[in-house]
């Protein structure tokens, strides 16, 4: 990390960041570490958690335009993290914390089931070359985990830029039993909740087609 950063993850992180007792790995989560959200936020409100959320461009936006909602931001790598918590505290956002961790674990084992309103996947490592497409995150089994954190009638929201990664969400999406498409036709209207990022500008720039499916959690029996 660069200076910066460093000194924002020193004097920042016991304000933004979740401590979780760790399993065998430095970004995993020991079984049974659920956290108390209200606890944590200090309130009860509505939850959004993001998923890779890199340098944090789109939640700290959505934390400081909405700050009757509650946001948590799941990201591996601490410079990201560190950028975000030194944006987040330019913009006075205090409804976002941050936890270093792998994301099924976060779902799993750090927050309470049925807790989050919504669950969004924005443009996440696609794993392009066909040796690592076993590593990406929304694959067979990625719908058992998601529907345990999220409420009754929450929305998992995904986008990407990658055609076959969509390809292989909304298959995997299709036949998850908990969970009932949000959209109709082959794609979701892109959601008017996620910041224009340089990211995103850049896959539109060389030409690709920047893809959103939207699911909504059906209650449960």
């Amino acid at each position: 990390m660069s200076d910066a950063q460093e000194r924002a993850w020193s004097e920042l992180a016991p304000q933004y960041v979740i401590e979780v007792p760790r399993d065998r790995a430095v970004t995993s989560i020991l079984p049974d570490s659920e956290i108390d959200p209200a606890t944590v936020w200090g309130r009860d409100a509505p939850l959004v958690v993001e998923i890779g959320s890199g340098q944090g461009h789109a939640i700290v936006h959505a934390a400081t335009s909405h700050p009757d909602t509650d946001f948590l931001a799941i990201e591996v790598f601490r410079a990201g993290l560190a950028r975000t918590m030194l944006d987040a505290d330019r913009a006075g956002a205090r409804n976002l914390r941050l936890v270093e961790a792998n994301a099924p674990e976060v779902l799993q084992h750090l927050l309470p089931e049925a807790s989050v309103d919504e669950l969004w996947i924005f443009f996440p490592d696609p794993w392009h070359k066909k040796k690592h497409t076993k590593r990406r995150l929304v694959a067979e089994g990625f719908g058992v985990i998601a529907a345990r954190a999220l409420k009754d009638g929450g929305m998992l929201r995904l986008a990407t830029d990658w055609e076959d990664y969509a390809l292989q969400m909304r298959g995997v999406m299709s036949v998850a039993p908990d969970f009932e498409a949000s959209f109709e036709g082959e794609w979701a209207p892109r959601f008017d909740g996620r910041v224009l990022t340089a990211f995103e500008r850049k896959g539109a720039r060389v030409g690709r087609d920047i893809r959103d499916l939207s699911y909504r959690r059906v209650a449960r029996s």
